[in-house]
């Protein structure tokens, strides 16, 4: 890991003109990733554009008070990328999850480097900075900056690292915490991070329409397995009648997996284009391979899928059906 490390510390020393990006519906640790890494080049005198294909969600506003961060306009975009020095890719390491910005990423002369904990990355990128058995992105940032430089963590960039691994640790509750996070935390804290209003910003500023999702989305609740699977469901219907959005739905995964017995959940999402599943687990049930049958991808207890041009009723029952060899052989597939 530290000669990866070395590797793109050294290209960020070496070049002037950045375009940072993350997934499509972009989370904290995509989010934080992005400014932390932005807020530290700036400092060098670089210069930085945060592109992504998905607007930031409200309750993340206040990660970028500089606002920095942009959603993509081909039309007055699509240069940037192509005069980059550098594109850096956070927080996945497909390029179909940025969408829109895709075919110019990859048509760009730029030096792309990615920077992720997630497994089986595409083969896009000149330097992959790559760690799935961190907690997060921002785990891996972190790590990149103090190799950097020891006193680059200012108030911003550690209120950014916080975010990124709270919300991808479920609030320092997943199974990769340890000990070593924990400290990684307390070095945040002291840097100027405010667990309080972090936490606050992120999960206390719902609006009302997202309340009533949720209780939707917990009034759908079903159990499968003799109780060892638990599903919630959510239409486009339910998010016309409260106004909201997919970017809603995030975090609805941990619901399912409170039921006591339950040691797998998925969230069925309708997209008006398709269907959006997100699957967790627990111990080791791998609920990624799961995903990887429909196309999809993750983390051996953490992933999602998504289809198009078919329907939620034939989905779930294919999907609910094939999720069996996982609940009932001990968490591995016959």
């Amino acid at each position: 890991m530290n000669h990866r490390i070395q590797a793109v510390a050294d290209v960020l020393k070496k070049y002037r003109t950045f375009v940072l990006t993350t997934h499509v519906n972009p989370d904290g640790d995509g989010l934080g990733s992005e400014v932390a890494l932005a807020e530290w080049l700036i400092t060098q005198g670089k210069q930085v554009h945060i592109l992504n294909h998905s607007a930031t969600p409200d309750f993340y506003s206040f990660l970028d008070p500089n606002n920095r961060i942009k959603q993509f306009n081909e039309a007055t975009d699509a240069r940037t990328l192509a005069d980059a020095d550098v594109i850096v890719v956070l927080d996945t390491n497909h390029t179909d999850r940025v969408r829109s910005m895709q075919a110019h990423l990859l048509s760009s002369k730029a030096i792309k480097v990615c920077i992720d904990h997630h497994l089986d990355p595409e083969d896009f990128a000149d330097h992959y900075l790559i760690d799935d058995d961190a907690t997060s992105t921002g785990e891996i940032v972190y790590r990149l900056l103090v190799h950097l430089n020891e006193n680059s963590l200012s108030p911003l960039i550690s209120q950014a690292l916080y975010c990124a691994i709270m919300t991808d640790t479920g609030s320092f509750r997943f199974p990769r915490v340890d000990a070593e996070i924990h400290r990684i935390i307390a070095r945040l804290i002291e840097c100027g991070a405010d667990p309080v209003q972090i936490y606050h910003e992120v999960y206390e500023q719902w609006t009302a329409g997202r309340v009533q999702l949720l209780g939707d989305a917990l009034a759908s609740l079903r159990t499968e397995y003799n109780g060892r699977l638990a599903h919630i469901t959510i239409t486009q219907n339910d998010l016309k009648q409260t106004g909201t959005t997919e970017v809603d739905t995030d975090n609805f995964t941990i619901y399912p997996m409170q039921v006591a017995g339950v040691v797998a959940g998925i969230l069925f999402l309708e997209l008006k284009d398709g269907i959006k599943m997100s699957f967790r687990s627990k111990g080791d049930i791998p609920i990624n391979e799961l995903a990887k049958e429909f196309g999809g991808n993750g983390h051996k207890n953490a992933a999602g899928a998504r289809l198009y041009n078919c329907s939620l009723a034939d989905i779930k029952e294919v999907v609910l059906k094939a999720a069996s060899k996982y609940i009932t052989n001990g968490g591995f597939p016959a």
